[in-house]
């Protein structure tokens, strides 16, 4: 069994923190009502301002989630979600490409990034290794090569 360098598990760990203090700091202000954010929300992106509470308590249980270790790949697949409507969202206004519209990415790369590196196991998320190479890695994943292959 490989073992994982600590470096490795911080490097996760610092990556996965930076994106829930950001997602943690963008839920409390739309459930707040933050004057700026509010204003950029309604003027800019067109939502109601009576939606916003409710939309950051969406991103806060998401962000909960992902925070939990048990349940982590559910609450990262679900802040993928959050996220892709973001992008949506921005590419409907026409805002900026890299520092609006693709901003939502850059926090889904530090989600995944930092949960694939937390997590040696979920090495088999990767396209980049063969399978077989992989199943070295995991015992649990024999079973998904052997039913792959047929």
């Amino acid at each position: 069994m490989e073992t994982v360098s600590k470096k490795r598990i911080w490097t996760g760990r610092v990556m996965s923190g930076v994106a829930v203090l950001f997602l943690a700091m963008d839920g409390l202000m739309k459930v707040a009502g933050a004057v700026p954010l509010k204003e950029g929300d309604e003027l800019l992106l067109g939502f109601h301002p009576s939606a916003l509470p409710m939309i950051g308590a969406l991103l806060l249980a998401c962000t909960a989630l992902y925070v939990a270790p048990r349940i982590s790949v559910l609450g990262a697949i679900l802040l993928t979600g959050y996220l892709g409507g973001a992008v949506a969202c921005h590419v409907r206004v026409g805002n900026p490409l890299f520092t609006h519209t693709l901003f939502p990415t850059y926090v889904a790369v530090l989600v995944w990034g930092g949960l694939l590196l937390r997590n040696p196991g979920f090495s088999l998320l990767l396209p980049a290794r063969k399978r077989e190479e992989a199943a070295t890695r995991a015992p649990a994943a024999q079973a998904f090569v052997a039913h792959a292959r047929q």
